[in-house]
């Protein structure tokens, strides 16, 4: 596959829109040997993208019933940061087995391997394969492809975010000295007490820091912005 796979991804670089991008998918189903791909993205004012083969009555299906609400391949990935078999997910419950036993009769099939992907400023975007292999087969299939499946995955979301934005690079509002004291403190296990003192300043004038600190990482609170500015390597800890 590696060379196919090698060919597919020198090919997807001349994409352009993200209908070219549909065409695409396509041919990385064939690729993959399976029955379905999937790729979905949704940035973090809520827009969506799906390149995808499923049947389009089943994704019209899956719309207009909200079936994002009970989908495990959805809610568990989105807890998670590893690519995860549709078997380790909790398939428990009426709804969730009615669900599922819709969707094989729409041919979305019983084995499914779905890759996560967390992108700039909140994006969240899914990579899924699917077929009806048996569970024998399944494993060793998966075995064998993960790495593949790993390396499809990122640089089809990197071609999406290219289409979309222009660039998959997200421009990085530079922290101050002080904002990147703050959040050191923060990371480091102080309080906001501990910090301020250790600052020689008020908590009030911390948590202007903070503030300032989490807008320009556009982080949802304070955890999520030391987060942030420890994976940009913003902080020495």
């Amino acid at each position: 596959m590696q060379g196919r796979l090698d060919t597919f991804i020198e090919g997807m670089q001349g994409a352009e829109t993200l209908d070219d991008l549909q065409g695409h998918i396509i041919g990385l189903r064939d690729v993959f040997d399976v029955e379905h791909l999937v790729y979905h993205s949704v940035n973090a004012s809520g827009g969506q993208y799906a390149a995808l083969t499923y049947p389009l009555t089943w994704v019209d299906r899956y719309l207009e019933q909200d079936y994002a609400r009970v989908d495990p391949v959805v809610q568990g990935c989105y807890r998670r940061f590893h690519p995860v078999d549709w078997k380790r997910l909790d398939w428990s419950g009426k709804q969730v087995r009615d669900f599922m036993g819709e969707a094989q009769d729409a041919g979305v099939g019983q084995q499914g391997f779905s890759v996560p992907i967390r992108g700039p400023n909140g994006q969240f975007a899914l990579f899924t394969v699917s077929d009806r292999r048996t569970d024998t087969a399944w494993n060793k299939y998966t075995e064998r492809h993960v790495r593949d499946m790993i390396l499809a995955a990122h640089f089809v979301n990197q071609k999406a975010l290219e289409i979309e934005r222009g660039t998959d690079e997200t421009q990085q509002r530079n922290l101050s000295p002080r904002e990147v004291d703050a959040l050191t403190m923060l990371a480091m296990g102080y309080s906001r007490a501990q910090a301020a003192e250790s600052l020689s300043i008020s908590e009030h004038t911390l948590r202007v820091y903070i503030e300032s600190a989490r807008f320009k990482l556009n982080a949802s609170n304070t955890t999520h912005a030391v987060a942030r500015a420890l994976t940009l390597g913003l902080l020495i800890v």
